[in-house]
């Protein structure tokens, strides 16, 4: 369902967040035009496996379904101007770069805004686009440890661990820009203004704290490795099965905790709750218990009940799983050659409907339909402003 159909997006962004953002948006049915250039290397498109006859890695495929693609050498005079004749038709721009950088090139906010005073401007960084470390590199795991979120995330005995998806980038940095991106577009709905966006992953990440910020802002103690009932200081946690696999339990509610407790043959364990007094010797215990069975034999004996156990699945598992078929998580992008690509699709239902698109590479189109002509595009290319 193009929901956000009418929307022109000019993305300058590499890596994750930015891309993943108008991914977002693509999927919704926003025009994308992401701007490419070889002077700026994206770490994604290193990332194998390589698709041959798309001539990107499996990543970028990814990130760059449903966009066209034009290549610009934003250091030359040229290419600029190029932006400037876009930005008439682009009205939302979503650029990644440190603070400072888009000006210089002559393309931030400032700059754009005169030739399109309804403008909105997302500009995604580590930090911010001010204050005391604006100018500072940095990646997801970086900004996971100046958030806090790390200081009482993992295990006592082996300090902050690394999850498998990148927070940061993609819930902190993508997720926020495209609510404050929609926002934007309702505002100027209303009053005819654009916006500027000033998207910092480490702020998004500090919002995550949610129920143990506002405990500790209101005066309970400093929130520590395996002390707070949902980072490991409770029951609820993972539990290694007889076949080295693992097991979620996550029986909050004692009504929960109680059928947890009867299908797991304990029965007694239940006035204790899932976060009792004495937690750790019944950790122990439920240890000792789900190492007995495999996950296979634990989840014949949960099936179909109320318990909130269930299994760690790998990728594979998780992607092929009766849940991920019905609600048809994974679709195939039809390639030139008539292969198929399987793509994780969108999170959002109704824009799962349709065919996956292609990245299209548009150079060319996109500057004959701005007015220019072939022997300018061609000398254009000779200079190396379009690369």
């Amino acid at each position: 369902m193009p929901y956000l159909k009418g929307l022109k997006i000019l993305d300058f962004s590499s890596l994750l967040p930015g891309p993943f953002a108008t991914l977002c948006l693509a999927d919704l049915g926003a025009e994308v035009l992401w701007v490419k250039s070889a002077s700026r290397p994206d770490m994604v498109d290193l990332l194998p496996p390589f698709i041959e006859e798309l001539g990107m890695s499996a990543g970028n495929a990814y990130l760059g379904r449903g966009k066209k693609i034009i290549r610009l050498n934003l250091k030359k005079e040229k290419a600029v101007k190029i932006v400037y004749d876009l930005i008439r038709t682009y009205d939302i721009v979503v650029e990644q770069s440190r603070p400072g950088v888009m000006s210089r090139l002559g393309v931030g906010y400032e700059d754009l805004k005169g030739v399109n005073p309804a403008l909105i401007y997302c500009s995604i960084s580590g930090y911010g686009q001010d204050g005391p470390l604006k100018d500072r590199a940095g990646h997801d795991i970086n900004y996971l440890a100046l958030s806090g979120l790390m200081g009482y995330s993992g295990r006592k005995a082996s300090g902050p661990s690394l999850t498998g998806m990148q927070i940061a980038d993609l819930a902190a940095g993508s997720q926020h820009a495209v609510i404050g991106i929609l926002s934007a577009v309702i505002h100027r709905m209303q009053t005819g203004e654009g916006s500027y966006l000033d998207i910092s992953m480490t702020d998004g990440l500090m919002a995550f704290h949610a129920l143990t910020g506002a405990s500790f802002l209101a005066g309970a103690r400093e929130p520590a490795r395996e002390e707070e009932v949902l980072n490991g200081g409770s029951l609820y946690d993972f539990y290694e099965t007889k076949d080295g696999r693992y097991l979620s339990v996550g029986c909050l509610e004692q009504h929960f905790f109680q059928e947890f407790c009867e299908r797991l043959g304990r029965p007694e364990l239940a006035s204790h709750g899932i976060w009792s007094l004495s937690v750790q010797r019944v950790k122990e215990e439920l240890r000792a218990v789900f190492k007995q069975k495999t996950l296979r034999e634990w989840m014949e004996i949960f099936a179909g009940s109320d318990a909130c156990v269930e299994p760690v699945l790998s990728l594979s598992e998780a992607l092929d799983s009766d849940l991920a078929r019905f609600r048809g998580i994974v679709k195939n992008m039809r390639l030139p050659s008539g292969c198929e690509l399987r793509q994780i699709a969108s999170p959002f239902p109704e824009a799962r409907k349709g065919e996956l698109s292609l990245p299209k590479e548009s150079t060319y189109e996109v500057l004959l339909a701005l007015g220019y002509r072939e022997e300018e595009i061609d000398s254009l290319t000779e200079e190396g402003v379009l690369i």
